[in-house]
């Protein structure tokens, strides 16, 4: 490398060449001395790299840095005079340590339980990624077909049905997906068959529709809170298996996801949410009553998964206390639903059976405890 085919910059040790190549532009190199030696390193070009005289400083000011770094290492390695292995690893570690402090920033700032939950949710999105490709490969068969698909998502209060319905519509193409989370009923809707104001939603052909909670909440939360007579209770219970027999009949894709949470893991997540400003939001009168009515709430969910549950339309029960683990085991069940074309063997679709529980399971651990 001929230096007089460069020319100095206003940078000291920066170097832009004379001539510009026809493609890439001109090129920077850093040259300098330290501790007697002297390097030199070509930096990038001006059209390539869009370097400009700043950004080549900056990166000819890292790498200084790196050598200087190295040559420090070396002088503590040499005083220490530990053996050549222990050099090797004092030298990757340091640079291992350097690489995090990048990435990380002013991590000192940040409790360290904030820092890991931070880490570990990075972990969590990258498992997900490969079923969520997988979730739009699906979504183009039902368009390419011409299927229509229904997937309800019942379970208590902070269970996780939301964040499970974000991560699963997460990349989906949102002309052919809808989200329905209705609201307590109207005047007109009250008079009319209680099914009527669901079926307005269904989806079309080629469409997914995710109900955030369904018509089964006649079968829960209605009778509890006294919003249904004992009478309606039963009329939906003894026609809600044969309504949805007809659904799957007619082609329906019909997925019905129970998240099943904890009592201490419920408790713990309210009280997050009391305490957090920026979930404070999500708490609700109905939220307060959770606990002290989880009895009644058990009862009424085992009643319901004993007799809803059926061949062509089964509950899948998706115990949510981990909710990484929820919504990895959800897209699974979802995913297993249908034939898809292009579907990537490689990957595990197999149930975890501590979190993707069957129904006889459920039911046999709730005559033991009612914690679920």
């Amino acid at each position: 490398m001929n230096l007089s085919d460069f020319e100095i910059t206003t940078y000291s040790g920066l170097y832009l060449s004379r001539d510009a190549h026809p493609k890439f532009g001109k090129k920077y190199i850093a040259r300098f001395q330290h501790d007697k030696k002297r390097y030199v390193k070509v930096l990038g070009y001006t059209s390539r790299d869009k370097l400009s005289d700043k950004s080549a400083s900056d990166l000819m000011q890292k790498f200084k840095d790196s050598i200087i770094a190295k040559t420090e290492n070396k002088i503590i390695i040499q005083e220490k005079k530990l053996p050549v292995k222990d050099n090797e690893d004092l030298i990757k570690l340091k640079e291992e340590n350097d690489f995090f402090k990048s990435i990380l920033g002013n991590y000192q700032k940040l409790k360290p339980e904030v820092l890991a939950e931070g880490i570990q949710k990075i972990h969590d999105l990258d498992a997900l990624k490969k079923y969520q490709i997988e979730l739009i490969k699906l979504q183009n068969f039902l368009e390419k077909e011409n299927k229509r698909m229904i997937i309800l998502f019942e379970g208590r209060d902070a269970s996780g049905k939301g964040g499970a319905i974000r991560r699963i519509t997460r990349y989906m193409n949102n002309k052919h997906y809808r989200i329905v989370a209705l609201g307590k009923p109207d005047d007109t809707q009250r008079n009319q068959w209680f099914l009527q104001r669901y079926i307005e939603h269904f989806p079309t052909g080629g469409e997914i529709v995710l109900f955030d909670r369904s018509w089964y909440n006649r079968a829960m939360v209605e009778p509890i809170f006294g919003f249904c007579t004992p009478e309606e209770h039963e009329i939906f219970m003894e026609d809600v298996v044969n309504f949805e027999q007809d659904l799957v009949r007619q082609g329906m894709v019909l997925i019905k996801l129970y998240f099943s949470v904890s009592k201490e893991e419920q408790k713990r997540r309210f009280d997050r949410r009391i305490e957090d400003p920026l979930r404070q939001w999500k708490f609700s009168e109905v939220d307060m009553q959770a606990q002290d009515l989880w009895d009644e709430f058990s009862e009424k969910k085992y009643e319901m998964l004993r007799r809803t549950t059926s061949r062509s339309a089964p509950w899948h029960i998706v115990r949510s206390d981990d909710k990484h683990k929820a919504r990895l085991e959800a897209m699974k069940i979802i995913l297993n639903s249908v034939d898809y074309d292009g579907r990537n063997y490689s990957l595990d679709f197999e149930p975890n059976e501590e979190i993707n529980i069957s129904v006889q399971k459920e039911l046999l651990q709730m005559r033991k405890s009612k914690d679920y």
